[in-house]
This record gives C-alpha cells, structure tokens and sequence, in this order.
C-alpha cells in the first residue's frame, strides 16, 4: 500500500509525517506497530518543503522528542490521509455491504427474493449515491429510494427489550438504527421497542449480547 502523509494541528501549528496506510490505519485501529506504520525520518512541519520540526515544539506538542512517541500521538490522535484507491476500494465495500443486506432481507411484492443484478440496476434507476456511514444505516435510506422504482418490502420483527441501567450508554448507538420507542424506567433501566429485519437478528443480538453479558431481557411482540 502507498505511504500517504500522517498530520495533526496543535496549538496552531500543523506536524506531519509520512506513513505506509495499511499500517498506520492498523495502528490507529490498535492493531499494528508504531515501526510497520512510520516511514518517516522526522516529524515536519511541511513534508513538501522538508521543513523539521523543531525540538523545543516537539517537546510542547508532543512532550517529547521522541520520533516514535511523537508518531504515534499524530497517527492517533490526528488524520491519516486515504489517498484515491484506498477510498474507491473502500466505497466499493460499503456498497458491497449494503447490497448483500439488502438481499439477504428484500423480498418482491410476491416473496421472492431479488437478484443482486435486478437490484444494482434498481440502485442506478433510483439514482442513489452511497456514502461513508455503516451499511446498517444506509439500508433503510435506500430501500425508502428503491421503493419508487421497484416493488420492495424487508420482513422486520417487533421486539421489546430492557437493557440493565449499567449498560444503556454501551449499547445505546446499537440501538439507534432499529430503534421504534423508548421509555427511561425508574430503576433506570431503558425498555424499547425494537423493528430488527429478520436476516439481521443473529448478528443484532450477538452485539447486544457480547456487551451486556445476556443480561437484556427480550419479548417478541406478535401483531
């Protein structure tokens, strides 16, 4: 993968480096080394003009002179650049995801299921542009969309579910995506109402699960 420029801004002065992507990225992830990642002999002001940073800002920004401490407070704490591949790549991804969710989940007017070939051409019909958010919460903008060029329904299930007080800030963001109604109890627990597409229960509760240690009590709600 391509070295790119690793930067952070402190007290208005900008502090760049030059990093392998694949590994800064890890890094930055908590996954790989400061010495796999940094492809840099110094911390710059400028890397195009090969202006250094000097040490006694070094020491201010970073409270070190360290080249490596100081590499790995930029690439976690500042930006590390996506060049063009990187990002054509990754919005390919994404769009892989959200269409596989939605195959996995659609079904025509009469139940049966699309051809991934039928939706893309549908995507294009309705001319809808992707972007950077989690698939799961780009599947229902766009299902509103394909609605208007094909018939298009997703099998949801209701369920309630109370989630221990001690554990609503950790799931909350989990929640949002599904989310119908919630109610604050006055033990502090939150009871919601969940609409879950059928083809996401699995992965929905192994989240909810792994954070809460099984402790969410659950009740389908039959209509």
């Amino acid at each position: 993968m391509a070295n790119v420029t690793a930067r952070i801004k402190i007290k208005n002065k900008h502090y760049e480096i030059m990093v392998n992507l694949d590994d800064a990225l890890k890094f930055k992830q908590g996954k790989g080394d400061i010495m796999s990642a940094l492809d840099s002999d110094a911390v710059y002001y400028d890397l195009n003009k090969g202006t250094r940073a000097s040490n006694a800002d070094m020491i201010e920004a970073f409270g070190t002179t360290d080249l490596y401490e100081a590499a790995k407070q930029i690439i976690m704490k500042g930006e590390v650049q996506k060049n063009q591949e990187f990002r054509d790549n990754e919005r390919e991804s994404k769009i892989k995801q959200v269409i596989q969710l939605i195959l996995r989940n659609a079904s025509d007017q009469n139940g049966r299921p699309y051809t991934e070939e039928r939706l893309k051409r549908a995507i294009d019909e309705c001319k809808y542009n992707f972007d950077g958010k989690p698939a799961e919460q780009q599947m229902p903008i766009l299902l509103e969309k394909l609605k208007t060029v094909i018939p298009i329904r997703i099998e949801t299930k209701k369920i309630k579910l109370i989630i221990p007080a001690m554990y609503t800030g950790q799931v909350y963001g989990l929640l949002k995506d599904y989310k119908q109604s919630e109610e604050w109890l006055g033990n502090g627990n939150l009871e919601v109402v969940m609409n879950i597409p059928s083809g996401m229960q699995i992965d929905f509760f192994d989240k909810l699960n792994g954070i809460t240690h099984g402790s969410v009590q659950s009740q389908e709600i039959k209509e």
